[in-house]
This record gives structure tokens, C-alpha cells and sequence, in this order.
């Protein structure tokens, strides 16, 4: 045998000795490669979508653990909740693709986006995920795509996928109360959390590189809360018209019945502060900080002054929101309306 050969063989068998002392020593570690996942939606999180919730790593009843040492997970939680913020962006379809390369093994179509606790919502026993998508990827590994919208789904049981391919359009059918699709991922049968597959709370919180301890090819980041959007308004909004798709008029009117500027946040815990502050050309006109006296998934808060007799001047005015939490400020948008 030539010395050459005799060198590749050994490469070889270096090479298998290390795999085998890897698998060893990390099995886990192993097993957590055997899928790798793309983000599951067509959107640019923290521009035009965001994760409204996470996978509850807690086991124990009435208790919420997620994997960044937070709590923005409902109690038995079992997937990653990847949301928009108005119904505007679900009518002009927002994609859910193939997080990772598969065959299509179940569907279904046809459920209407209809909010689970609308006294219109259809009989949900046995479709909480609504209109959705079931992919195999191999080795036990399945995911889940869930509350799509009615109508959207454009792949057929039996279909090869690869990661990317579009699936449908993000929408509100089954068990769901804002427009969002809920992503499930098991192994052999099992629900796991693609973001950390150890098991329990304690282990969630342990630092170290989130690409290391996940299955997502880039890992999104973990966003505990935050301001969704902002704007000028006449009145007073409703959360259902933020929900709709509430425009700030770039242009007000000087005889309007007030001015307002608005906040609209998620995942807001109590103790956390939204302060808005109303400017006008002159300056100033006022700010106002509330705090919240209990955890709400979604927060609206607003601050105006009704219009001045003489109407108001005309000019540029400027709206800022702050939601902090603690010394930490989550999220910061800045509106403005000119008024002539």
C-alpha cells in the first residue's frame, strides 16, 4: 500500500474516532442538528412582525417559564407564536414557508379568521390550530403551522417542500385572538423547543450561544416586550382600531376635537412605564406616565389635550412613546402630524 493511501486512511480513521467521542461526550448535542430551521414567515421581525409568545419550558401548573429567563408564554405554551400587528397586513397576506426541507403529511383549509373569543367564533373541538400545515422532516422530527388564513394554503398532502417554499398566508382561524401563526416543532412525538432543546426552566437560563443551544439556522432574537406601533388620532382609539390597521394623519386639522397621541405595546408586565410626551411648534405641550398595575399581552395607552378655542397653531407636532421596564427601555417610536 502506498504511503499516500495509508495517510488517507488514517485521516479517515481520526475523523470517525472523533465523531464517535463527540457522540459520546454530547448526544444531545447530536441530536439537536438533526433538523436546523429558517425563520417560518415572510416578514422582517421587529419591523412589520414580532414573537408574541415562546414555548413554556415550566412544567408545574399555572407556571410560565420561557427560554430567555422570561415569562411571555402562556401556561403549557407548546410552540412559538410569530405575529403581525394589524388585520390590514393579514388582508394584504403575509407568507408562512417551510421552515426546513420536508414532505407536506397534513392539512387543512377553510376555517374562517374569526376570533376564538368572538361570540361568532366557529365550534373549535379538535381544530385549535384552525387552517394549518403538518411537514415530516425525517428522524422524528415534525413541525406544525397554525391559524393560517382562510383559503391560503397552496401546498398538498404528499408534496415535497424545501425550506422557504410557501405554505399560506399568516391569518386568526382556530384557537387564536390576534392574527399570528403558531409554530409547533416535535420529535418523536414529543413537543421541544426549537429555540433550547434541554429540558426544564433552570436549564433555558443557563447562558451561552443561542446558535449552540437551538435549532434555528440564525436564531431570532429574544425580545421580552415592547412598543408594536404609534400615532397621532383625534380621539381617543380602541384597541380593536389599532388592531384594524389605525392610520396617523400626516396632516390634522386646526379645529379637530383634540389631538392624541397613542401607544400600542405588547407583552407588558406589571410595574412597566409608558410615557408619552406631545410636542408642539412652540414646544412642549405635555407628557404623561402610566404605570401598569397588572401584566397585559397587549397595552394601548394614549395622552392628548383637546383643541384650544382659538384651534391650533399651525406647525409640526411631535409624539413620543417610551415603554420601559425597570432601567430598561424597551421600545422608543416617535410620530408626527403637521397641523395647516
Amino acid at each position: 500500500m502506498s504511503e499516500g493511501r495509508k495517510n488517507k486512511q488514517g485521516e479517515r480513521f481520526r475523523a470517525l474516532l472523533l465523531c464517535i467521542v463527540a457522540a459520546v461526550a454530547a448526544p444531545g448535542a447530536l441530536a439537536a442538528k438533526d433538523l436546523l430551521l429558517g425563520q417560518p414567515v415572510d416578514c422582517t421581525l421587529g419591523r412589520n412582525c414580532y414573537i408574541q409568545q415562546y414555548f413554556d419550558r415550566d412544567p408545574a401548573e399555572g407556571a410560565v417559564a420561557d427560554h430567555g429567563c422570561g415569562s411571555l408564554a402562556n401556561d403549557d405554551h407548546g410552540g412559538t407564536d410569530f405575529a403581525v400587528i394589524t388585520m390590514q397586513q393579514v388582508k394584504a397576506g403575509v407568507t408562512v414557508v417551510a421552515a426546513a426541507p420536508g414532505t407536506v403529511v397534513g392539512l387543512r383549509d377553510g376555517m374562517p379568521d374569526v376570533s376564538s373569543l368572538s361570540p361568532a367564533a366557529p365550534d373549535l373541538e379538535g381544530k385549535d390550530c384552525g387552517n394549518g400545515v403538518v411537514i415530516s422532516h425525517g428522524g422524528g422530527w415534525l413541525t406544525q403551522y397554525c391559524h393560517m388564513r382562510q383559503g391560503s394554503v397552496v401546498v398538498e398532502k404528499g408534496q415535497r417542500v424545501a425550506m422557504g417554499t410557501p405554505l399560506g398566508l399568516i391569518g386568526m382561524s382556530g384557537r387564536a385572538s390576534f392574527p399570528h401563526m403558531h409554530l409547533t416543532v416535535r420529535h418523536n412525538g414529543e413537543k421541544v423547543d426549537p429555540f433550547d432543546l434541554t429540558a426544564g426552566p433552570s436549564a433555558a437560563c443557563v447562558q451561552g450561544d443561542a446558535a449552540e443551544k437551538s435549532i434555528w439556522l440564525e436564531p431570532p432574537a429574544y425580545i421580552p416586550g415592547g412598543l408594536l406601533s404609534a400615532g397621532f388620532a383625534q380621539e381617543v382609539p380602541t384597541i380593536a382600531q389599532v388592531r384594524d390597521g389605525l392610520n396617523s394623519p400626516a396632516v390634522s386639522s386646526p379645529k379637530a376635537p383634540a389631538l392624541v397621541v397613542w401607544g400600542y405595546a405588547f407583552a407588558g408586565q406589571t410595574g412597566d412605564e409608558i410615557e408619552i410626551i406631545f410636542e408642539g411648534p412652540e414646544g412642549e405641550i405635555g407628557r404623561h406616565t402610566d404605570t401598569l398595575k397588572k401584566s397585559q399581552p397587549f397595552v394601548l395607552r394614549a395622552y392628548g389635550k383637546r383643541t384650544p378655542e382659538a384651534g391650533w397653531p399651525w406647525g409640526v407636532y411631535r409624539g413620543t412613546v417610551i415603554h420601559r421596564r425597570g432601567a430598561q427601555e424597551l421600545g422608543r417610536r416617535m410620530v408626527e402630524t403637521e397641523v395647516n
